[in-house]
């Protein structure tokens, strides 16, 4: 995979404008492998991912592989998810990975260099990282992104019960956690008027008002919101206004078992990112 001329926001964008805002999760869970008839291995694991890039190719604006699907077989795994990175990139499809990388200074910097660094193994387009040890913890990604034409996104509003605890807190200033989070994101990351940021933010389709009331939407207008929750977690495409409002052509859906719960034929999970890509255009 080569330094990319153009930043991540616009191929992004461009990405979304060709194929729909379908993002395809590819995280091999070992009940999916096993209803796809493949054995939980890595070489279950690579056939399960070939076919699933096959069929998503050329359909969804991007893949979003999660690592640690690929991690828990140790080194055989992750040899899998290189191949698949590198197979995204050769068919020109976007990659996310999602690693939800977290730490400070110069660890930071190497998880950076792991994924965004031209030429790296594992290197992807983009990735999830964390910011709760600080939303400056991540500079050194962003960094890292905006320098080879890549992207970072960063945790703002989860789904998870006790997410609240933490992303609506408020901080000395009185400013909620989540939205200064968008806020850094929007500093360091915004595209040019009316264009789509490289750095953007991670947002539950089930987090109800919380990004609107909270303020996100205004703190990074410009950023592209990675939505999980869609699908299998109860979200549907009347969440798109209710949750994002007027950001809501910013949102890219990621969907997993959604997609490929109906393979493992190809021709099926097409159909099924055909009829995804109408609800949710």
């Amino acid at each position: 995979m080569s330094a990319a001329s153009t930043a991540f926001g616009a191929r992004l964008r461009d990405a979304v404008a060709a194929h729909g805002r379908i993002v395809a999760g590819i995280d091999p869970h070992a009940s999916l492998l096993e209803a796809w008839g493949l054995s939980d291995t890595p070489e279950g694991l690579a056939a399960f991912s070939r076919t699933a890039l096959d069929a998503v190719a050329g359909e969804v604006c991007a893949i979003k592989p999660q690592s640690a699907f690929f991690e828990r077989h140790g080194a055989a795994g992750v040899a899998v998810l290189e191949e698949l990175l590198a197979a995204a990139s050769a068919r020109g499809v976007l990659s996310i990975l999602d690693v939800k990388r977290g730490d400070i200074g110069s660890t930071m910097a190497a998880y950076a260099e792991a994924h965004l660094r031209p030429g790296a193994p594992l290197e992807a387009d983009a990735i999830t990282v964390s910011p709760y040890l600080g939303a400056g913890s991540t500079d050194p990604a962003i960094r890292l992104a905006l320098e080879h034409g890549k992207g970072v996104f960063l945790l703002a509003l989860t789904s998870n019960p006790d997410g609240p605890q933490v992303q609506h807190a408020a901080t000395v200033d009185d400013t909620p956690v989540a939205r200064e989070i968008a806020r850094h994101a929007e500093d360091l990351g915004s595209g040019a008027p009316g264009e789509w940021g490289s750095i953007g933010l991670v947002v539950g389709a089930t987090v109800g008002d919380a990004y609107r009331r909270l303020g996100l939407d205004r703190a990074a207008p410009s950023a592209p919101l990675l939505a999980p929750g869609f699908g299998a977690q109860g979200a549907g495409p009347a969440q798109m206004p209710e949750v994002f409002g007027d950001s809501a052509g910013h949102v890219l859906v990621s969907l997993s078992r959604g997609i490929l719960s109906v393979g493992p034929d190809p021709t099926a999970v097409r159909a099924r990112v055909h009829q995804l890509r109408a609800q949710y255009s």
